[in-house]
């Protein structure tokens, strides 16, 4: 808690000698041209956000279809042990308990995997939409004389938001 107190204080003041330096960069002819994207709003409504989830989905269906299925059956054999359990004798239902055992572990297993596997592929899908983001912000920086471009903010005026021009941008790149 302290490591992390202290780091924000430091970026903070990073910070606030960037935002204090930034005027006497602006002559005095120009203000200082200040705009801000929602990163938030990017990855959620930009097209080739939704291709990415669209990707990740059919990716993944099959597996995650084939673990719906392995639970349905753990399931199904695990009330048929306790149904059975009355009737069993003592090595046959010790025997069925390990069978039970071991298909859950496999499962536990798979679902790990499946779940490890998804999260390094949307990690890759989000670096890749970022990458493409922030350039296309700063081509609009470029273009349109920005002197500074906030991506994440406490408080911002709905009049420096430029993520609509940012997902309008995107939007035409299309998915790729």
């Amino acid at each position: 808690m302290f490591l992390t107190r202290t780091i924000s204080t430091q970026l903070a003041g990073v910070a606030a000698g960037i935002l204090l330096s930034l005027p006497a960069v602006a002559s005095a002819d120009e203000p200082l041209k200040v705009g801000f994207v929602s990163t938030e709003r990017v990855m959620r409504d930009s097209a080739p956000a939704k291709a990415a989830q669209q990707r990740l989905e059919a990716d993944f269906a099959k597996r995650q279809k084939e673990l719906e299925d392995m639970a349905a059956r753990l399931k199904a054999a695990s009330d048929k042990l306790d149904k059975d359990a009355a009737i069993l004798t003592d090595s046959d239902r010790a025997r069925r308990q390990k069978d039970l055992a071991d298909q859950d572990r496999d499962f536990q297993r798979r679902q790990r995997e499946l779940r490890e596997d998804l999260n390094q592929r949307r990690n890759e899908e989000i670096t890749a939409l970022l990458d493409r983001a922030n350039k296309v912000i700063k081509q609009i920086a470029e273009s349109e004389k920005y002197d500074l471009i906030l991506q994440e903010s406490v408080y911002f005026s709905p009049r420096i938001d430029i993520t609509d021009k940012v997902l309008k941008q995107l939007n035409q790149q299309g998915a790729k």
